[in-house]
């Protein structure tokens, strides 16, 4: 399960496949990660700075974060993607197609400006979170969505 959630700060990314639970996320910033809690993850009442921290001693890498550098990333199911945009430019998207299936990811494009700020991973994760929610099979036809579901 792939999971992305998000502050106007930064965006938290957990693949559950990768989690070991070691709990050093619940010790360092309970507020934001509790198993007892269904999210377990509420980035909401935590501080940044408390959660980068705690995320970055997460030993098996099942959550990672990225700053937003004022990009919000958005799901668009009429238009069957996720879009990233910067005040009110779109610079970038990851496009999917509903097939007999499942989703397929075909394209994934960030705009070269914005490139290094984990902004295509954020695109990545938003549709897969939509996907595992809306229960469908998830491929990936495009080389990055491919890495991000295989590593």
């Amino acid at each position: 399960m792939h999971r992305l959630y998000e502050t106007e700060d930064i965006s938290v990314f957990w693949d559950s496949e990768k989690c070991r639970h070691a709990k050093r996320c619940v010790n360092g910033c309970p507020e934001a990660f509790d198993i007892n809690r269904k999210p377990w993850i509420n980035l909401g009442d935590a501080e940044t700075a408390k959660i980068w921290k705690a995320v970055s001693n997460c030993p098996s890498g099942a959550l990672t974060c990225v700053y937003n550098h004022e990009v919000r990333v958005v799901f668009e199911m009429q238009e069957h993607r996720s879009a990233a945009y910067y005040k009110d430019d779109r610079i970038g998207e990851c496009d999917f197609e509903e097939t007999p299936q499942g989703w397929n990811l075909y394209h994934t494009e960030v705009d070269p400006a914005f490139e290094g700020k984990g902004i295509a991973k954020r695109l990545v994760y938003c549709v897969l979170s939509e996907a595992e929610r809306s229960k469908a099979d998830i491929s990936a036809s495009c080389s990055y969505a491919a890495k991000i579901l295989n590593q």
